[in-house]
């Protein structure tokens, strides 16, 4: 089979060839952008799913469907160690200039790039090398308290008020939510709040592992009024099918139905995993159909892949400490396991080793199904574990 045709692209972000079983997620981002678009109420949506299960992948699409309905859409990744405030400012500084281009909206959106700069100076926003304010003056007692859950409000506000003199409307979109503060994501639902009470064509579309509904919920107990959180999982068996054979017999290929059984089995329909085996096998086939045997030779070379790639940074990020967790997690098996069974099996106490599993979830290495309880946020993570630490 000719590499240089293979239709599979593994890759964190990366969209796959054909984008199977999402059709009604994407339909629920649609119909709540539509609403927003011409002035109805909706909820803003939040994607929550472990790695690979290709948030990242909808996001993007979310996008390009916002942009098509006339959106400014902006879309940001969210950083360990980096702040709400920095991470928003440049690219509603890029919404604010683009609506100062609409006639119908030169004065709210210069009234917006004021709120900004105040809310820059408020807040003492480092945002790197960008210009904020240009030669704009803040806007005196608007945005500027320094209390962000405030201030944010504030420029959401002068940002959909922009928005709605221009006749469109803004979709922020933002990956990994996890990493923000509960008291950053406390500040972004008040401000969806103020948003959502003047009706304001500005909407939030999110994407993060499942610790974030804990993080919402701790946050503001309106969340569920304001959010609908939205779970991504492994891919049913049909359009896991689908996802391989599509793009297989685009390129004139196909697989069998042992290699697609095989496939499903090791990958347990994660869409990540899906697309390494997808182009693993491919290279090992060399005819069409591809069989079982091509997938066989594929597993060795995609899970070498996996692990030198996709687990391996993961790992690398976390101290020796945390490296014995996650390895005294992993060899309990397929999750999630209580605190006080990694504990025991590290031979120390749950509250000794309470900081370090904070420390792991703030990395989002794992998170908490339920209050006590430990699981991997990466499928199959466990088993690259028992690999990487014998």
């Amino acid at each position: 089979m000719d590499p240089v045709f293979n239709p599979f692209v593994p890759g964190a972000g990366t969209p796959p060839p054909e984008l199977s079983g999402r059709a009604g997620v994407l339909a629920k981002a649609e119909l709540a952008l539509k609403r927003v678009r011409i002035g109805r109420p909706a909820k803003s949506l939040i994607l929550v799913g472990l790695r690979g299960v290709g948030k990242t992948v909808l996001l993007v699409r979310i996008r390009a469907i916002a942009e098509e309905a006339g959106y400014r859409a902006v879309l940001v990744e969210a950083q360990e160690g980096r702040s709400l405030a920095a991470l928003i400012v440049p690219v509603l500084r890029q919404v604010l200039f683009s609506l100062d281009a609409l006639s119908g909206a030169k004065e709210k959106a210069r009234r917006g790039l004021r709120v900004l700069r105040s809310f820059v100076s408020g807040l003492k926003v480092t945002v790197g090398d960008v210009d904020i304010g240009l030669s704009i003056d803040p806007e005196r007692g608007v945005g500027d308290s320094g209390n962000l859950g405030l201030d944010l409000g504030e420029l959401f506000l002068a940002v959909g008020e922009a928005a709605k003199a221009g006749d469109t409307a803004v979709a922020l979109l933002v990956d990994e939510l996890q990493y923000l503060s509960e008291a950053e994501f406390g500040a972004l639902i008040m401000a969806l709040h103020r948003v959502a009470q003047e009706n304001l064509p500005l909407v939030l579309i999110g994407a993060g592992l499942p610790q974030i509904q804990g993080l919402a919920g701790e946050s503001k107990s309106y969340a569920e009024r304001l959010f609908d959180f939205q779970p991504i999982g492994a891919l049913a068996d049909a359009d896991a099918r689908a996802a391989l054979q599509g793009p297989a017999e685009a390129e004139g290929a196909r697989f069998d139905d042992a290699a697609l059984d095989e496939i499903l089995r090791v990958t347990e329909g994660y869409p990540y995993y899906l697309q390494q085996w997808g182009y693993e096998a491919w290279n090992a086939a060399t005819s069409s159909p591809i069989t079982r045997a091509d997938v066989d030779k594929a597993t060795l070379s995609a899970v070498r892949a996996l692990d030198e790639s996709f687990f391996r940074v993961r790992l690398d990020r976390c101290t020796p400490a945390e490296q014995n967790y996650l390895r005294a997690l992993a060899a309990l098996g397929r999750g999630p396991h209580g605190s006080g069974e990694v504990a025991a099996h590290l031979k120390t106490s749950v509250t000794t080793v309470a900081p370090v599993r904070q420390k792991l979830i703030q990395k989002g290495m794992i998170f908490s199904p339920r209050h006590g309880q430990t699981e991997f946020t990466v499928p199959l993570f466990d088993d690259f574990m028992k690999r990487a630490i014998p």
